[in-house]
């Protein structure tokens, strides 16, 4: 007897390896295609008249042995499993009948499976062990069924290798399903957490119970401090890798902003500088959730002062170790005011009068030691300093004397150091404010 030009395999020894003598990790010639096309259909009928037996034996199997398919069968749950069951065998009973009968439909609810296991939050382990089982359990009803009607061992062979990779395709485009539900769910929940990065960085600020409702639908447990990291901009970062940071970290790296906002900075940041290939980063004080929009400005202004010279350049700087130039010089205007107020007495002199008075006058208050303490600091001659120090004296009168001025001149002339250094590291001449 023939079946689309294929012969029908008759009992043990009628030709070829006794089937005796295959075990399962054998593989019939031609494959998994031309084991269906050797299935003798005439089986198909018998096989479907049992197919509801079948499907609920399976189904208290692997009630039984997976617990996370132990609960009722009620709902899309029960639907869902039911189904799966049940289109499984007769899909194996369909597909002896027609080998060539086209598979699109069929394996979209496979891999429909493998997605609900993502959205169920479990791997993929529960359902090929419930394809496995499934299997156990048909090949079971089969042998029992191949034993009483009589059925030649080398067609329980054929009927055993067809199951087998039935189990592998079934399998194969659950796995298809579900990487595709991980590769849309992972995107969704970062298109939720670039989201939630700029609701958290917004100003005016966003109202805490908005921000924490999109962290939870963001996977993103709200912590109680916080640190921004702001990252250089730079016209090739949409061609840059994203960095491979810790799952928390919130990043933002093509925005016109770029940066992150890092929850546990002791494990977070020790390895932040090989992380950013290649980018500059300033990072910003530990502050609390909702006053991470200061983080980031004193992040950012840290870069600008990099940028410019004023802070040193490094990879990653730490605004922590800059607070009194942050402070100095976070409002460059006001500053100036206060340079052009407290120095105003240098402001007749030439620019190298000026220089000189003013170095004597940063190690005088700098050390408030004797004119030869400050000579020693300045590497000139303490006549010198007496004389430069009477020229103060005479400038400035009283000023020098009034710890209120006397403070505000400090801090005029480091800021002014800050400020008006040039790449020689000389400073400019006083230049009021505008």
């Amino acid at each position: 007897m023939k079946r689309n030009g294929h012969p029908l395999p008759g009992p043990a020894g009628a030709g070829g390896a006794p089937p005796a003598q295959r075990t399962r990790g054998d593989r019939l010639p031609g494959g998994p295609e031309e084991v269906w096309e050797q299935l003798p259909g005439d089986l198909a009928p018998k096989f479907r008249a049992r197919a509801a037996s079948v499907a609920t034996d399976v189904l208290r199997e692997i009630q039984r042995a997976v617990p996370q398919y132990a609960r009722p069968l009620e709902g899309v749950f029960g639907q869902v499993v039911v189904d799966g069951v049940e289109q499984a065998i007769h899909q194996f009973i369909d597909r002896m009948v027609d080998p060539g009968a086209r598979q699109d439909d069929r394996a979209e609810f496979f891999r429909l499976l493998g997605k609900l296991e993502v959205g169920e939050g479990r791997s993929l382990d529960r359902l090929q062990t419930a394809y496995r089982i499934g299997a156990r359990v048909a090949w079971r009803r089969i042998s029992e069924f191949g034993q009483q009607e009589r059925v030649p061992l080398a067609t329980m062979c054929l009927i055993a290798e067809a199951i087998f990779a039935y189990i592998d395709e079934l399998s194969l485009r659950s796995m298809e399903g579900y990487a595709d539900a991980q590769a849309r769910a992972a995107g969704a929940v970062q298109r939720r957490r670039k989201r939630l990065l700029e609701l958290i960085l917004a100003e005016p600020p966003y109202p805490p119970s908005a921000i924490a409702e999109l962290a939870e639908a963001a996977d993103w447990p709200l912590p109680e401090n916080v640190q921004v990291v702001a990252l250089e901009r730079r016209t090739d970062q949409h061609q840059l890798p994203t960095p491979t940071l810790h799952e928390d970290v919130l990043v933002d790296v093509e925005g016109s902003d770029p940066c992150l906002l890092i929850t546990d900075p002791g494990r977070q940041l020790d390895t932040l500088e090989q992380r950013l290939g290649g980018r500059r980063a300033a990072i910003g004080p530990p502050v609390a959730l909702a006053d991470a929009p200061k983080s980031l400005r004193w992040a950012r202004r840290a870069l600008t002062l990099i940028e410019s010279g004023v802070i040193a350049d490094a990879p990653v700087v730490a605004c922590a170790d800059h607070l009194s130039t942050l402070l100095l010089l976070s409002d460059e205007a006001l500053v100036r005011e206060l340079v052009s107020r407290a120095l105003a007495p240098l402001e007749g002199l030439t620019p190298k009068q000026q220089q000189r008075l003013r170095e004597t006058m940063s190690a005088w208050v700098d050390t408030r030691g004797s004119a030869p303490e400050v000579a020693s600091s300045l590497d000139v001659h303490p006549q010198t300093v007496r004389y430069r120090l009477r020229q103060l004296e005479e400038l400035f009168g009283e000023r020098l004397h009034d710890p209120d001025a006397l403070f505000d001149i400090a801090v005029a002339l480091r800021a002014l150091r800050l400020l008006t250094c040039d790449a020689d590291g000389e400073p400019d001449p006083v230049r009021p404010s505008t």
